[in-house]
């Protein structure tokens, strides 16, 4: 294996075995390690590549690492990176539906959780401050990244924000120019899940209860929120929900169709939308287009932090763990993952619920 794909690998394993909290956690991890650490890309590019991912339908932060690793290591790297991120999770979870099968619960999952969730809260603030930067210079972007927050807060379609924010930016730019089902049937819903995913892990729990639990009657709905709960649980993509219910489903076999199924189409739209991002940097209508869109991500996950902080912020340990990962990961050299990991220790040595 060439150097870069050692290191593309190296990297995404890491963060698929240690990025706790969710997708927006996922970006904060993922710009520290390759602007910052690694200047693999710089803070702009970062940006452009993560409205991009947030237009494709999947999951936001797994075509984010697909993309990085097109970037870094061309198609190979595109592939490695994206295995090795998906591939920590999805052993993880398919550990925790053994165990959910088993004994029926998921021990000391809720004192995790909401001791992780003010960290992520932190941890995501700090990473929106140079994005910020990089991406918000001009009143143009700066206005739409907050008519984003605002309008991702009131509850608009994710994917209708970023398209209209893109155009606005383009338009504003300066002249010129439980039985268990079948496999083919599980791969099918996976497959249906993963390619009309947008806004990330986020809108996967109304997709799956649309699927598993009201039409077709797999799951019940306690079911579906233990597998969503062991997809926060887990490090990594909360995409990797769909290991544990593929196991619970179908066992081994359910497990390996629907995790690849779910993913799959994450990877053949990156592959496919590549090297369209590079000739978009290149057009001033296209460019401009692609920094409307950076800047409306920005703003909805400032709207996904502010909808997390009203739920995890709620008493005076959590804004204290919220405070301390904010605060050590913009002004200390420590990987932000340490302070996820205390969160969640926090969490679990204050029982906090």
């Amino acid at each position: 294996m060439r150097p870069q794909l050692r290191e593309i690998a190296a990297l995404f394993l890491r963060l698929g075995a240690t990025a706790f909290g969710g997708p927006a956690a996922h970006v904060a991890l993922m710009e520290r390690a390759v602007v910052r650490d690694r200047r693999w890309v710089d803070h702009e590019e970062f940006a452009d590549l993560l409205g991009a991912a947030s237009l494709l339908p999947g999951p936001t932060s797994t075509e984010l690492a697909i993309f990085l690793g097109l970037r870094r290591g061309g198609p190979v790297g595109l592939a490695v990176a994206g295995a090795s991120f998906i591939l920590p999770s999805a052993l993880l979870t398919l550990a925790l539906a053994w165990g959910y099968a088993r004994f029926g619960t998921l021990p000391a999952a809720a004192s995790i959780l909401a001791g992780l969730q003010p960290a992520v809260i932190g941890v995501v603030l700090a990473a929106l401050v140079p994005l910020g930067r990089a991406t918000l210079r001009a009143p143009v972007p700066l206005l739409l990244a907050a008519a984003s927050c605002i309008a991702g807060l009131l509850g608009a379609p994710p994917l209708a924000v970023l398209l209209a924010a893109g155009a606005l930016a383009a338009l504003a730019r300066p002249l010129p120019m439980l039985a268990a089902p079948a496999l083919p049937a599980l791969a099918w819903v996976f497959l249906k899940i993963g390619a009309i995913l947008y806004g990330s892990g986020y809108l996967l729990l109304a997709l799956l209860r649309d699927e598993l639990v009201a039409r077709r009657g797999w799951l019940d709905e306690r079911q579906l929120l233990d597998a969503v709960a062991a997809g926060q649980f887990t490090p990594g993509p909360v995409t990797s929900t769909a290991t544990f219910i593929g196991y619970l489903l179908a066992g081994v076999p359910g497990a390996v169709v629907a995790t690849v199924c779910v993913f799959l189409p994450s990877f053949l739209l990156v592959a496919a939308a590549g090297p369209l991002v590079r000739r978009m940097r290149t057009s001033p209508a296209l460019a401009a287009f692609l920094r409307g869109v950076s800047a409306s991500s920005l703003g909805l996950i400032a709207a996904v932090v502010t909808q997390l902080s009203v739920h995890a912020l709620t008493s005076t340990a959590a804004w204290a763990i919220a405070v301390a990962a904010a605060a050590g990961s913009l002004w200390t050299p420590l990987n932000p993952t340490w302070f996820l990991g205390a969160g969640a220790a926090a969490g679990l040595l204050l029982r906090l619920r």
